[in-house]
């Protein structure tokens, strides 16, 4: 049985203490992918094509290459919420305190909300190069499956204007 190291614990307190709501560490063993996910993204999502994190940008890593570079990470944790700016926010955090204490590959991942309208949308440039992560489903993650085995909630929402929303990020540790 795998065992986290401390510093996972760590994570955790600093992700609710930033405002998560949850916040959980995972074994790579349990991230659920399924390509399946590209689907939603290319039906379904008005930035398909226009964001830089999106999977349809040119030059972007194919779903299967992204399975393989997230498989080389052990561990990570999962951070949840019900505002995507916030766990955008706590998930960047952890990544570069990450970072900082020698997780030289700690990758965040989340929805990105930097900005008003993503400028993918209008000149193409975006404004926080830096900053700007894939969302945890666009990199072929199956988010309900893998959150649900921590117990977390997640549904689909009928009028997402008036239902309560969960958003999840993570950041793959080592």
């Amino acid at each position: 049985m795998f065992e986290f190291p401390p510093y996972a614990q760590e994570m955790v307190q600093n992700a609710l203490d930033m405002g998560a709501v949850s916040c959980v560490p995972f074994h790579i063993s349990q991230i659920c992918f399924d390509s399946r996910t590209l689907l939603k993204c290319m039906y379904g999502c008005n930035d398909w094509g226009k964001g830089l994190t999106c999977p349809s940008r040119p030059n972007n890593p194919s779903l299967s290459e992204y399975r393989e570079m997230l498989s080389r990470y052990t561990w990570g944790v999962i951070i949840g919420g019900h505002n995507k700016h916030i766990t955008q926010k706590v998930s960047f955090a952890l990544e570069g305190d990450a970072f900082g204490k020698g997780y030289y590959f700690a990758f965040s991942m989340s929805d990105c909300g930097l900005c008003k309208e993503c400028a993918g949308h209008t000149d193409g440039e975006c404004r926080h190069v830096r900053q700007a992560r894939p969302a945890f489903h666009s990199v072929g993650i199956d988010v309900f499956k893998t959150v649900r085995q921590f117990g977390l909630p997640i549904g689909t929402l009928i009028d997402p204007d008036t239902e309560e929303q969960n958003w999840y990020a993570a950041v793959f540790v080592e």
